[in-house]
């Protein structure tokens, strides 16, 4: 049985939720829904946040294995962005869910990896907007299905991304902070951040950053509380935050890791011992893991050490290095790896902290990533191929209904400046007697002027650029990318007209049918080479929302996984990141141990390593 028969015949079939499928995000309905509620979010975000009121909660950290504070190691799942359609959502939820995973490994024998007894949930927890329905439907159904009771009963813990964030949390905070369980897994936390004490000397925090914002100051009381106080030397911290921050700092803000950079400097590495005078100690910890999700690949950065040769390139093995790694596989849709910068300078110098490590620690992007550069390469080029089904009409809903609208409209508007230039006021008048010396003239002057109209803020801006900021001029070296897409589509539109000049419309064709088909013209060319002519603007894009739109306007649903970490008895933290190339799209239906019907998997897809297992030690020891 398919996702869309379960959600076509839900009620019938006694499902407790509806599946969904996968968010088409170039859709129009899409589109004006999500940029509606993410105006909304970004505008009233500072009145809308909870995180001052979660003050008042009761809050102390949590410990795992949940019934065994003795134990000597653990298995720690870790998944991300997973909320979306309900065949990868939920695949990835029974690959978590079942009680061992047998993973091949590049070059060896499979590994036999057992189910976590701590479910971390990184961020994004649900898809376009939060909303208690689409949490139920997206989220909590799938994940209940999957694990409907467990003997040992894991512990989840969540952290909230920019889409939990979009209801001022208020979903998210109902269905993870409540201490309300989830099929067989527990949820304990009481805030939208939190602290949890693991086997040899380890931590795991969650750090809610609210939309990029601030970490809020009942937050930091939280973590000097129940983290800083009771570090002490030798123990290793696993950071849990929401965005990729050491990613943006190189491409788009170099502040971005500020914050990130102010809590490992404050609250893990040193601490406070006296409010009044600022006096600080240092704790003996470090942040040896940085976790992430919401970009949806697997990309890892290794420390480079003071022993490292110099050169380019990954540094090898070594369990002494500090990682970050994201990892965003966890249903939502496959985002690209091929832009991702080599090298990363943290804090980078251009930052505007000023307490901040000097020089700055070099981390290098290891080889392999999910998916590799060069199959990222070849799936972004999808988006602008007619024929693939990552073309924007093909995956998208109404995206052809809403170009063929447009250009349209931009008929009517070229049609009324060209009249005028005829010496009339009827773009059907002005198409039938033109000529087309007459036609391309006007073209020719309409490109002259918008060209003009882009190309002289352009230079002003680069002329500044270069005054003030060498450093970023390899960015401002373009066109803004609004000026692109309209300069692309403006080429479309005098195409059209220049089609309707060479038309031979009869002279006894009322005015209304010319204009009429005219029109019929432009909607027809609008819906495949409008559409070409964005998804070529899309793909020339290198970074920001346009350059996600790549990846985003497919809806890719394969290429899915999570992490499996291990705490051993030694201390040593091992990751196994895993990925199952496809998803499960064939499901039957048993029994709900909490009544009514589950859908169940006719066969997951296989699990296999992205790359060799990365040992961590939890002190960093000089060899």
């Amino acid at each position: 049985m398919k996702a869309r028969e379960l959600r076509k015949h839900a009620e019938e079939l006694q499902l407790p939720f509806v599946p969904q499928e996968q968010v088409r995000w170039l859709a129009p309905q899409e589109l004006a829904r999500t940029a509606g509620k993410v105006v909304l979010a970004l505008t009233l975000a500072g009145y809308l946040d909870k995180r001052e009121i979660q003050g008042a909660l009761d809050a102390e950290p949590l410990h795992a294995p949940l019934d065994d504070p003795g134990a000597q190691e653990i298995w720690i799942d870790y998944a991300a962005d997973l909320g979306d359609g309900f065949d990868a959502t939920s695949t990835v939820a029974w690959t978590l869910a079942a009680r061992e995973t047998a993973a091949e490994r590049p070059g060896g024998a499979p590994a036999r990896l057992p189910r976590g007894s701590l479910l971390v949930l990184g961020g994004d927890e649900v898809y376009p907007v939060a909303s208690a329905t689409a949490y139920e439907n997206r989220m909590k159904g799938p994940y209940r299905a999957a694990l409907p009771t467990a003997e040992d009963r894991p512990l989840m813990v969540a952290l909230p991304g920019n889409h939990d964030w979009y209801d001022g949390l208020t979903a998210f905070l109902r269905i993870f902070a409540q201490r309300r369980d989830i099929g067989g897994w527990r949820t304990r936390q009481t805030r939208s951040y939190f602290v949890v004490r693991l086997p040899r000397r380890w931590w795991l925090v969650g750090l809610d950053s609210q939309l990029g914002a601030y970490v809020d100051d009942p937050q930091l009381r939280y973590f000097e509380t129940h983290l800083s106080a009771l570090l002490r030397p030798g123990d290793g911290v696993i950071v849990c935050s929401a965005t990729p921050a050491w990613v943006e700092s190189a491409q788009e803000d170099a502040d971005a890791f500020n914050s990130l950079h102010w809590f490992d400097h404050n609250i893990v590495r040193t601490r406070v011992t006296d409010r009044e005078t600022g006096a600080r100690e240092p704790t003996g910890a470090a942040v040896r893991l940085w976790l992430t999700g919401d970009k949806h690949h697997y990309a890892r950065y290794a420390e480079r050490l003071p022993t490292d040769p110099p050169g380019p390139g990954a540094p090898p093995p070594d369990p002494r290095r500090r990682q970050l790694v994201t990892c965003g596989l966890g249903g939502a849709y496959l985002t690209s790896t091929h832009g991702l910068p080599t090298d990363l300078p943290l804090p980078p110098r251009e930052s505007h902290l000023r307490e901040k490590d000097s020089p700055p620690v070099d981390f290098a992007l290891a080889q392999p990533t999910c998916p590799a550069a060069d199959e990222s390469r070849r799936i972004a080029r999808r988006i602008a191929f007619p024929w693939s089904r990552g073309w924007p009409p093909r995956r998208n809903p109404g995206f052809a209904a809403l170009a063929a609208g447009v250009h349209a409209v931009l008929f009517l508007l070229v049609g009324f400046v060209f009249a005028l230039a005829r010496g009339t006021i009827r773009p059907d008048e002005a198409v039938r007697t033109a000529g087309w010396e007459d036609a391309l003239r006007f073209a020719a002057m309409a490109a002259a002027i918008v060209a003009a109209l882009i190309a002289l803020p352009w230079l002003a801006r680069l002329v500044r650029k270069r005054r003030h900021e060498t450093t970023s001029l390899a960015r401002s070296a373009a066109p803004p990318e609004p000026a692109v897409a309209a300069l692309l589509q403006g080429v479309v539109a005098l195409g059209v007209l220049l089609a309707a000049v060479a038309l031979p419309f009869p002279s006894s064709w009322p005015g209304w049918t010319v204009l009429l088909l005219c029109l019929l013209l432009a909607g027809a060319a609008g819906a495949t080479a409008g559409s070409e002519a964005f998804a070529l603007w899309v793909l020339r894009a290198r970074h920001g929302t346009v350059a996600d739109w790549q990846m985003s306007g497919q809806s890719i649903e394969d290429h899915k996984g999570f992490l499996r970490l291990h705490i051993a008895p030694d201390g040593d933290l091992t990751l196994h990141a895993l990925v199952l190339d496809g998803v499960c799209r064939d499901w039957h239906l048993e029994d709900d141990p909490a009544g009514g019907k589950r859908p169940v998997p006719d066969r997951l897809p296989p699990v296999r390593h992205i790359e060799d297992p990365v040992v961590i030690a939890r002190e960093a020891k000089p060899p």
